[in-house]
């Protein structure tokens, strides 16, 4: 018991200590409790929290198999991340749900909602965040926040590329007085580089150049189109081009979707899970990736499929 309660400590879940106490919950008897026994017996009604729990739980019972190294990240590791992906706004919400790298990892677009995050350019943002944190096995001090030869320039490995990063970038450019813009903004380098529908418009608008300044704005996509690489700059077009393509936008707000009960509802196999509406999809290249030609466009309300 004292085992248990120390390790609920750990996850940041010790107000749940004494529900766990009077279930006499020990180590064993939580990894072989159904999910519906764990959540009758805690009742615990903060669903990001109950997730957390149930996350942790699984992770212990298959080994941390399938969660790709999220396990490493604590709270603090995920507010820090918060950071270098441009979005410090949203830190005291996740500090708050006590989100981890396990939950951050399964994110639902229902738990973006629950977080306060309505913005859809923000939940695009965190699902490309995520899709780089998967590609490092999320050791996040993998990523750049510095320019690795000095000028800044460079262009090599820009999904890595922290919020301040991409800041930086902007003053080696001539574009100082505008980088202070980006603060806040949840622009970062993996959504540069994955979102099919981030583009240099956006990104000038977000810096808040005038769109009469065009000899300013295209100074601006020719250094953009530079860091992306012809390849993924062709299937940016390509993407803008696909019949019911939705851009991206500073005002569109996520909408709801359909009502469902987080479960962690088995599936064919024991070691299958059903995650829900994911922020990011757990295939190779999430919809909306242009390094992937046969990809399609995210769904303007990142209402991803059930995997």
């Amino acid at each position: 018991m004292e085992e248990v309660e120390e390790w609920l400590t750990r996850l940041g879940l010790e107000a749940y200590a004494p529900e766990l106490r009077r279930w006499g919950a020990t180590g064993t008897k939580l990894l072989d409790a159904t999910v519906h026994q764990i959540e009758k017996e805690l009742d615990i009604k903060n669903s990001l929290h109950r997730k957390k729990l149930l996350y942790a739980i699984e992770c212990e019972r298959c080994h941390a198999v399938g969660f790709i190294g999220s396990e490493k990240m604590d709270n603090g590791a995920v507010l820090r991340w918060l950071d270098d992906v441009g979005l410090p706004q949203h830190k005291e919400a996740f500090h708050n749900a006590k989100v981890d790298g396990r939950v951050l990892h399964r994110l639902t677009t229902e738990d973006l909602l629950t977080l306060g995050v309505t913005a859809q350019l923000h939940a695009a943002s965190l699902r490309r965040g995520i899709q780089v944190l998967r590609e490092l096995n999320f050791e996040f001090d993998n990523l750049e926040r510095r320019s690795v030869s000095g000028n800044g320039a460079d262009g090599s490995n820009v999904a890595l590329w922290t919020n301040h990063r991409v800041m930086e970038w902007l003053r080696v450019v001539d574009l100082a007085e505008y980088a202070p813009n980006m603060r806040g903004s949840g622009v970062h380098g993996g959504l540069i580089i994955h979102e099919g529908r981030f583009t240099s418009e956006l990104l000038a608008t977000l810096l808040s150049i005038p769109p009469a300044k065009t000899l300013l704005r295209r100074h601006l996509t020719t250094h953009f189109n530079q860091i992306l690489g012809r390849e993924v700059v062709q299937h940016k077009r390509e993407m803008e081009t696909t019949l019911g393509f939705v851009p991206l936008t500073l005002t569109a707000r996520l909408k709801a979707p359909k009502k469902s009960q987080f479960t962690l509802k088995r599936k064919k196999s024991k070691s299958e899970i059903d995650y829900g509406n994911l922020v990011c999809p757990l295939e190779a290249s999430p919809p909306g990736t242009p390094s992937t030609p046969s990809s399609t466009p995210g769904s303007p309300n990142l209402n991803s499929p059930t995997i």
